[in-house]
């Protein structure tokens, strides 16, 4: 007899967490000394990223020496770029500055649903550059005709709408779960591994599809640079001079970068949350992720890149 008051007070509590209304994110840290220290390091990073990525952005659009496939390719990926930290760090900003961590659900899966959207475009827009590359060194005669303005259109609206797949489907797996144990997210922004975590019914079955979209939608873009840079190798070892290797590798070194960047990071947050979602390894990596990288682009590819810096004088000199 005593043990239908407990059935029914574990029934009534998981009802309450089902319908929850926010989640709690812990942050990077509960220390209150850490705290103006972690507002004004995140603060200058976001204003970095964003005044970064907003300069290559105006330089290839008001430029007409930048109106190039690459270049465009590039504006895109620096304004996801902007869409992909913009996600994140604003919201907690505001929570240290408020001391606040609480989330509404809703806005939980629309942060959720916008980090995986940029973070996938990230992926497929240096998917579409890798193949730039592999155009402009492997079939230089017929770049043009090829890398045409449709062409190009066309690659980065395919980018958008399979992000957008990849986003839809993983907010669709988080919808699915019908009972939660716990509100709270030991992360600074709402992770789907987290959120499946929560879950106090068995989860595997969602984590299996989680990943298997994960690994799906990380697969085809790694495979497309992979086989584009097999290309571009392949084709570079056969140009005789010495000289004309290092300059057919200049023309792939900001790319390569930033993606040895982005795709060393993003591994290192899928496989951190697939073996120990709670580690500590795992927030680390996600920093590099979805902070560090977005503000790093910027820099490699203007510091690298003549035709970017020369661009920029120009614009200096028009305001100036």
């Amino acid at each position: 007899s005593a043990i239908f008051p407990i059935l029914w007070c574990q029934s009534y509590i998981e009802q309450n967490l089902t319908s929850v209304s926010e989640f709690l994110l812990l942050g990077l840290s509960d220390n209150p000394g850490l705290q103006p220290l972690l507002f004004g390091l995140f603060l200058s990073m976001y204003l970095v990223s964003v005044l970064g990525n907003l300069l290559i952005i105006l330089a290839v659009s008001f430029d007409p020496h930048l109106h190039t496939p690459m270049y465009f390719f590039l504006a895109n990926l620096s304004l996801a770029d902007i869409g992909f930290i913009s996600t994140t760090v604003p919201k907690m900003i505001v929570d240290i500055q408020t001391q606040s961590r609480d989330i509404s659900y809703v806005c939980c899966l629309t942060q959720m649903s916008f980090l995986i959207l940029f973070g996938c475009m990230d992926g497929m827009l240096l998917t579409a550059m890798a193949y730039d590359r592999f155009v402009a060194i492997c079939h230089p005669l017929h770049y043009s005709v090829i890398m045409s303005p449709s062409l190009c259109g066309f690659l980065v609206l395919v980018s958008f709408f399979v992000s957008l797949l990849d986003s839809q489907l993983r907010n669709l797996i988080v919808l699915q779960l019908t009972c939660l144990k716990d509100v709270e997210i030991s992360h600074f922004f709402c992770d789907p591994s987290q959120l499946l975590n929560l879950a106090c019914s068995d989860t595997f079955t969602n984590n299996i599809v989680m990943y298997f979209v994960g690994a799906i939608s990380g697969f085809l873009p790694i495979s497309g640079i992979f086989f584009s840079y097999y290309k571009i190798v392949s084709s570079i070892l056969r140009v005789p001079s010495a000289g004309g290797k290092y300059k057919a590798f200049s023309i792939c070194r900001s790319h390569l970068s930033v993606v040895c960047l982005f795709y060393g990071t993003a591994i290192g947050v899928y496989l951190g949350s697939a073996l120990l979602p709670s580690s500590r390894k795992d927030m680390v990596a996600s920093v590099l992720y979805t902070v560090v990288t977005p503000m790093l682009n910027p820099f490699i590819y203007s510091l690298r890149n003549r035709d970017i810096k020369s661009a920029l004088r120009r614009s200096l000199r028009r305001t100036g």
